[in-house]
């Protein structure tokens, strides 16, 4: 008998993509500004590469003003954020609270999606508990398998918070000097996530050699997630 729910499209998985963004008052002026225009740019990128079987998912986590502030996962195809605006101190505790509460939701980050890009970005240091949510999210449960990344953002960030983000990954700290190098950081997110969506295996991460700006390959480096399981 004919049956043509055999015939149905396979729908695509999700690959997420978080920003946890510093916005508190130092981040005022150049800095905001340029985030807000790499973040436009990005989210452009990501709607470019609609792949059939791959759907990059955007969520937003600001810090500043003492809370953190979300936007939830959402396609890139659809997405509008506004404008971040800098203020208040930098609560980046709370903001990897919830960025591990958003993980381990398997409603909120499915199990079926690939191995999510989390991206951590400062100009300053933590005035919130922030150490005991940092070793929670990087080495236990779901958030511990996640691909991390870290740019610090002038010569006031505290490199060694950033660093213990991105322990053990495959990417190092990247370095902001000033406001105008803040694009090639988003320019370099933005390589190593198309580079997984376009590839046959999205859950391995690309090496950081092939993530040179304008370069564009699909090797990658293994990982110990089984690729057929998903997330």
């Amino acid at each position: 008998m004919f049956d043509p729910s055999k015939y149905s499209v396979k729908k695509a998985k999700p690959l997420p993509v978080l920003l946890l963004v510093d916005v508190s008052y130092s981040m005022s002026g150049a800095p905001i500004e340029e985030v807000n225009s790499a973040l436009k740019d990005m989210i452009e990128a990501f709607k470019n590469e609609a792949q059939l079987e791959t759907e990059i998912i955007i969520s937003v986590i600001t810090f500043g003003n003492e809370v953190a502030k979300c936007f939830p996962f959402t396609p890139a195809e659809n997405i509008t954020i506004e404008s971040l605006v800098a203020n208040g101190m930098t609560p980046m505790g709370t903001a990897l609270k919830m960025a591990k509460d958003m993980i381990e939701d398997k409603e909120e980050t499915p199990s079926r999606a690939y191995r999510p890009t989390v991206v951590l970005m400062s100009d300053g240091g933590p005035n919130d508990s922030w150490e005991q949510p940092m070793n929670d999210f990087i080495s236990s449960g779901r958030s511990a398998k996640c691909d991390r990344m870290a740019m610090a953002i002038g010569n006031g960030a505290d490199e060694s918070v950033l660093n213990q983000f991105i322990e053990g990954c495959e990417h190092p700290l990247f370095r902001a000097e000033n406001a105008t190098e803040i694009a090639k950081f988003f320019q370099k997110v933005t390589m190593s996530v198309t580079t997984r969506s376009q590839s046959k295996t999205p859950n391995q991460v690309p090496k950081k050699e092939d993530l040179e700006v304008n370069k564009v390959k699909v090797e990658s480096t293994v990982v110990s997630i089984d690729e057929d399981d998903g997330f």
